[in-house]
């Protein structure tokens, strides 16, 4: 039993998937601070202030809560990004583009 179980994570790839996720799931955490902690305060700080808003995750309209829509949206465009470059550096390919 225990010989198939082996068997099956070898032929599945699963400890791969599961290195990738871990290593994924660390790269968000890694882009996430990035945007909160360093691009978002420096690129958008004097816009803040003019506005009177401390933090951008702070700025809303009736409940509605743009700062964080956008936080998360520049966040996603930089991990889409990274995978982008990552994808294209390992496929070795000119154009990234499914088989």
């Amino acid at each position: 039993m225990m010989r198939e179980f082996m068997i099956f994570l070898k032929q599945y790839g699963v400890i791969g998937l599961a290195i990738a996720v871990i290593i994924g799931g660390k790269l968000n955490l890694l882009v996430t601070s990035l945007v909160n902690d360093l691009l978002t305060p420096l690129i958008f700080q004097p816009a803040l202030r003019a506005a009177g808003v401390e933090n951008i995750y702070q700025l809303s309209y009736n409940g509605i809560m743009y700062g964080k829509v956008f936080g998360a949206l520049l966040d996603f465009l930089i991990v889409a990004f990274v995978v982008f470059l990552f994808a294209k550096k390992v496929m070795k390919e000119e154009l990234v583009a499914k088989k």
